[in-house]
């Protein structure tokens, strides 16, 4: 085990979370308890709703696992309909964004490496209360 770090366990219902007007964020291990190396999270989209837009991370990967639904994911210029199970990894640099076109919920797992992106959400939501 890393020095200064210890196991994370968040079991459903436990986290973080920050409610967008179409969107759940839940953060279940980042900052201090991940010592910034990853952040994890689980993003849940309401039906026929819009992600957080296109955009990139210059310096960060990210890792995207659907649970539930199908999820339709932008990497690069192509748009992908991810189906529950399937594993998108986005390296840095690269455009991605991700929506759900269906009538049910979609969720997908998250894994931000290196970590620290929670700290983002704050100013997320705000903007989100301002422009939504």
């Amino acid at each position: 085990m890393q020095a200064g770090r210890s196991p994370v366990v968040c079991l459903p219902g436990q986290g973080r979370a920050y409610r967008l007007p179409t969107m759940l964020a839940t953060f279940q291990a980042d900052d201090a308890e991940a010592g910034n190396a990853y952040s994890i999270s689980e993003w849940r989209l309401e039906p026929n709703s819009d992600g957080p837009g296109a955009h990139s991370h210059e310096a960060n990967d990210e890792i995207f696992r659907i649970v539930e639904g199908t999820m339709s994911v932008l990497v690069g210029d192509n748009w992908v309909d991810a189906p529950a199970g399937s594993v998108i990894v986005i390296p840095a640099g690269v455009t991605h964004d991700f929506a759900n076109r269906t009538d049910k919920h979609a969720t997908l797992f998250n894994v931000f490496i290196p970590g620290g992106f929670e700290k983002n959400m704050p100013a997320i939501v705000e903007w989100y209360e301002k422009n939504g």
